[in-house]
């Protein structure tokens, strides 16, 4: 059995393509799509509550029939600096003021982050079949519940030490996570400085030191790149930035347009939004932040504290206040819904078996 029918066979797909869990974009209505095409479609929930997980998964349920991922973020939360948000919040107050984006204060004290350990006995009840997650490792007992429930484990590395420790811990599988790649970064060692490595030099050192697949992620968007993921001895592919611009997708009608437009050197790695470096387009908020004198607090308190803002934005159709998560490479194929895209990458790419 080749590596190609070896992972649609463990992760029930037809294709060996996944679309990337893009936490603000990614819709219920996108995953089932994406998995009723033969794909695997990736639901994200990091961070959310467990009432609002249940009810995305259960509502994907309602849209497909197939198997799909939930993707988790596994990190953990720090604890508040309120000296430090405080001084944050009323930098972000003031620059909304001046651009016509107001929106009230936010009492510190009523933060609420929810972790993944609240969302495993969900993940289990609701039966879902693959879990993959990012930002970390989940703790022992939560991999243990998932391994006795039979559920195909995917982790994310930015280099290959990382993956090394996810091959420890008995991963099933590894998304190889480039510099490339839009929306934040899965590292999480800390002891290191931001791994920045090109997708072109992480999959093959990943593959050639471990036996388990590799799905390769990182400016992946049409026939050539996704077969040179494969020569590069991947056995599937995560793409995300070729769907931001579908009718499935949340992004606002100013996002689509500034990623279908991108250049290559127009994405860069901030923190301004969420704590977390993270490749978007570059715009006014991430330069405002950049020069303003403050450090941003970790994720997620920054994530928290920028919120409101960026709905503001949201609401008025304002690009330059809302992050614009990018790969380095704009879609290839403009059409307007994520089956019409996944169809044609699998036809560009002859993905027939």
């Amino acid at each position: 059995m080749n590596r190609f029918h070896s992972i649609t066979e463990k992760l029930h797909i037809q294709y060996p393509i996944v679309q990337a869990p893009m936490l603000g974009v990614t819709t219920p209505e996108m995953v089932a799509a994406i998995a009723n095409e033969g794909g695997l479609g990736s639901l994200p929930v990091g961070g959310l509550s467990p009432e609002k997980t249940t009810e995305l998964i259960r509502r994907t349920k309602q849209l497909s029939q197939r198997p799909f991922a939930v993707n988790l973020f596994a990190h953990t939360i720090p604890e508040v600096n309120r000296d430090q948000a405080a001084q944050m919040q009323d930098f972000l107050i003031g620059l909304g003021q001046k651009n016509g984006l107001e929106f009230p204060e936010l009492a510190l004290d009523t933060l609420t982050f929810y972790s993944y350990k609240a969302q495993i006995d969900i993940l289990i009840a609701e039966q879902i079949p693959i879990v993959s997650f990012t930002f970390g490792i989940p703790d022992d007992e939560s991999l243990q519940k998932l391994k006795a429930n039979g559920t195909v484990l995917i982790g994310t590395a930015t280099c290959l030490e990382e993956a090394l420790l996810l091959d420890k811990k008995g991963i099933d599988m590894i998304t190889a996570q480039g510099i490339e790649a839009g929306g934040h970064r899965g590292t999480f060692l800390e002891d290191i400085p931001l791994p920045q490595v090109g997708v072109l030099a992480l999959v093959p050192q990943i593959v050639n030191r471990i036996g388990k697949p590799v799905l390769a992620s990182g400016a992946i968007n049409d026939r050539k790149t996704i077969k040179a993921a494969f020569a590069m001895g991947a056995s599937a592919v995560q793409i995300g930035t070729a769907f931001i611009a579908t009718t499935e997708s949340l992004a606002i009608p100013a996002y689509q347009q500034a990623v279908l437009a991108a250049k290559d050197t127009d994405s860069q790695l901030t923190r301004a939004f969420s704590g977390r470096w993270a490749r978007g387009l570059q715009n006014q908020f991430m330069t405002e932040v950049e020069h303003s004198g403050f450090t941003p607090l970790p994720y997620p308190i920054q994530n928290s504290l920028t919120t409101a803002l960026r709905q503001k934005a949201q609401q008025q159709n304002k690009g330059d206040f809302t992050n614009l998560w990018s790969g380095q490479s704009a879609p290839k194929i403009h059409l307007p819904d994520c089956a019409a895209i996944f169809r044609e990458l699998i036809r560009q790419a002859e993905l027939t078996y």
